[in-house]
């Protein structure tokens, strides 16, 4: 089913930004401040609940001073 496949990217997409923001040192609270974004998106985006805008991928990653490709450092294509 897509959203099996789709839901374990969305998780690992969310444990690298989680891990990301921690190895900073910046709270959840503070992320979604200076991305301008809700505290409880960034939880979701986190916790792989929902997905996010590229928009808001790059909000997030200007806030956290990364390029957008660390965080997509997860994806490796499937070659089935």
């Amino acid at each position: 089913m897509k959203s099996d496949r789709n839901s374990k990217d969305l998780n690992a997409f969310g444990q690298q930004l989680k891990k990301i923001r921690e190895s900073k040192g910046i709270s959840q609270e503070n992320l979604a401040f200076d991305a301008d974004i809700s505290i409880s998106q960034v939880s979701r985006i986190e916790r792989g609940v929902i997905s996010t805008s590229l928009s808001q991928i790059i909000s997030i990653c200007r806030t956290l001073d990364i390029h957008p490709k660390e965080l997509f450092g997860f994806y490796k294509k499937n070659k089935e």
